[in-house]
């Protein structure tokens, strides 16, 4: 094993309340269980990451420039939990897009999942031992495309979907207590305690 486990997180609907196509910071709001979820994670050790798939800039609703304020508000929101985020990855493709520079089938925009394996790549993390928090079977699919545990938070797993949820919970705080109830002990690691 090398490198570091961390938890991918989606943004809309996981991370933050889903309000469609919203780039107005004043609209933004953590979800129930966002900040003790959060916290717990940071408590044990994992690096966050956000990657969520911005498709409002290719279907022409917003700039892609309109991301950056997105991304302070929820930095901020995070702060006041006394949390903070690694890197956030955004896609703005869509293969049926109305902006043309925007408008391709790409490997970072999920299920692929092409911003998870960057991410692992520039900041050393292994996969295999890292976990996908989303709230659509497409997170969940990107998760395990890019060889990670899943967690779908705020649903119930599609029962037809190939590349299903390892597990389901209500938010974020509870698949915070399903990822830290599964880390390995100090025994099983073969770690002494002294």
């Amino acid at each position: 094993m090398s490198g570091t486990a961390a938890v991918f997180l989606d943004k809309d609907g996981t991370l933050i309340e889903d309000v469609p196509y919203n780039v107005d910071p004043a609209l933004i709001r953590l979800t129930r269980g966002a900040g003790e979820g959060l916290r717990m994670l940071r408590d044990a050790g994992f690096p966050l990451f956000v990657v969520s798939n911005q498709s409002g800039v290719a279907r022409g609703y917003f700039a892609e420039e309109a991301l950056g304020p997105v991304e302070g508000r929820v930095r901020e929101l995070l702060r006041t939990e006394g949390v903070e985020i690694e890197a956030f990855r955004w896609c703005p493709h869509h293969p049926e897009g109305t902006v043309d520079r925007y408008r391709i089938a790409c490997d970072c925009r999920k299920p692929r999942p092409g911003m998870i394996t960057s991410l692992a790549a520039e900041h050393g993390i292994d996969l295999a031992r890292s976990w996908m928090i989303g709230d659509t079977p497409a997170d969940a699919e990107a998760g395990r495309l890019a060889g990670c545990r899943t967690i779908l938070v705020g649903g119930r797993a599609d029962s037809n979907s190939a590349l299903p949820p390892d597990h389901v919970a209500p938010d974020l705080a509870e698949a915070a207590r399903i990822i830290v109830a599964a880390q390995p002990t100090a025994h099983q690691t073969g770690i002494e305690i002294r």
